[in-house]
């Protein structure tokens, strides 16, 4: 009688479990580059009354007899679909169309690297007057990499590439804006109207997998052991996608079917507590037997 009160249990906890994520999934509806999550159960090991018994010249045999001893978290999966690319018109803005990461450091002499889907990107305020702006992850702070030698790259790399910083002036003439390719190349406008092609590339990276990465929070991702390395390389280079200047990738969490799965939260914890309910109520008649 008490394994259904403590199976009813764990179901309530692990339908908890699926609320959270469920809440946290819609509370980013509108979080930038947001990959949302599902929840996958599995059962508890389960108690054998009495194990299988082989067939005879004469007879069949058994099925094992077992019972069940509730339910357990079995992952907690991270969708990577494409969310939709929403226009901004800032030049600094960016999105991936297709696979890959951003990679970000803190630029300390050991940077520690991060990798983000958000694109929400500007550029810093120079340390000294009339020197360089890095371009950084406005949520973060964090310095965005890529390179500034061998524009356009190609090929793939397990070092990780350097910041990428705009200046003020080339070759003694102000620097009035910049572009980027679908590739990720940086061009810059200078005020004479020339410009200065190829000058540096936003690097993108690839993982083995994608759902093996952390989250670490401010949209940003850590790789761990069942992620693999990163592979850096330029964008649309190598199976990675195209880099979206002016746009923004919204939160791949579609709210039906978040709302599907409330419910299914719901009635799964109503369910359960009324387990409990009945058992409790099958226990009082037990007690009451003996008055």
């Amino acid at each position: 009688m008490m394994r259904s009160l403590f199976s009813a249990v764990s179901g309530m906890r692990n339908h908890q479990t699926l609320m959270d994520v469920v809440g946290n999934n819609i509370a980013n509806v509108n979080t930038v580059a947001f990959k949302s999550a599902r929840v996958n159960f599995q059962d508890l090991i389960s108690q054998t009354v009495r194990g299988a018994s082989a067939p005879s010249n004469n007879l069949g045999g058994s099925n094992p007899v077992q019972v069940g001893l509730g339910v357990q978290l079995g992952s907690i999966d991270l969708l990577m679909a494409q969310g939709n690319l929403q226009a901004t018109g800032r030049t600094t803005d960016m999105a991936i169309q297709g696979d890959g990461w951003f990679v970000l450091s803190d630029g300390a002499s050991t940077p520690t690297i991060s990798f983000t889907r958000d694109g929400n990107f500007d550029l810093a305020v120079p340390s000294t007057p009339g020197g360089d702006r890095a371009l950084v992850h406005t949520t973060s702070g964090l310095q965005v990499l890529g390179y500034t030698s061998g524009v356009p790259v190609t090929a793939d790399s397990n070092t990780p590439p350097q910041p990428i910083t705009i200046p003020q002036t080339q070759n003694g003439v102000a620097v009035t804006g910049f572009n980027i390719a679908p590739n990720g190349v940086i061009s810059l406008v200078l005020a004479d109207g020339t410009s200065v092609s190829n000058f540096a590339q936003i690097a993108l990276a690839k993982f083995p997998n994608d759902g093996g990465l952390e989250r670490a929070g401010s949209n940003l991702f850590k790789p761990t052991v069942n992620s693999g390395q990163a592979v850096y390389n330029g964008a649309a280079a190598n199976g990675r996608g195209e880099v979206k200047a002016g746009f923004l990738e919204m939160s791949n969490v579609d709210l039906a079917t978040q709302f599907t799965n409330m419910i299914i939260a719901q009635r799964g914890f109503q369910s359960n507590s009324r387990v409990i309910t009945a058992t409790d109520e099958i226990l009082q008649d037990l007690v009451n037997i003996k008055r």
